[in-house]
């Protein structure tokens, strides 16, 4: 597939692999790879997440939903949301991850740790359900 720089991607017309394509030519374009170890990009990963969650720091729950109203913040916040989702695809890239694989398995896997009948409504962890 190949994409404009001003194309318009959606959710619903987009697959996961049309995102790992263009995530991994950018990466490629830049001659990146050789930097993309797995120990490197799941480190990315996770202060990218740390960039999301700097966001909300300090406020309530409410407050954290009352933010994504605001267009200047919530451009900020879908920023760092693309940040990590991108360093998680490239991940998937250099480790060969099928992610929506990943997902199902792992979908499959906390159905059976969280039952609908014990789980439904509740927060707490599958050992206390």
């Amino acid at each position: 597939m190949v994409l404009l720089p001003m194309e318009t991607l959606s959710d619903d017309a987009t697959t996961i692999a049309e995102i790992k394509t263009r995530v991994l030519a950018f990466a490629r374009e830049r001659d990146w790879e050789q930097f993309h170890a797995p120990k490197n990009l799941s480190m990315a990963l996770a202060a990218e997440a740390g960039e999301l969650m700097e966001h909300f720091l300090w406020g309530s729950s409410d407050d954290s939903r009352q933010m994504l109203a605001d267009p200047k913040k919530r451009a900020k916040i879908e920023e760092e949301l693309a940040d990590v989702v991108i360093y998680a695809l490239e991940f998937a890239n250099m480790t060969g991850i099928d992610v929506a694989a990943a997902i199902e398995r792992k979908m499959a896997a906390n159905a059976a740790k969280y039952p609908v009948e014990k789980a439904k409504g509740r927060a707490d962890k599958y050992t206390e359900l």
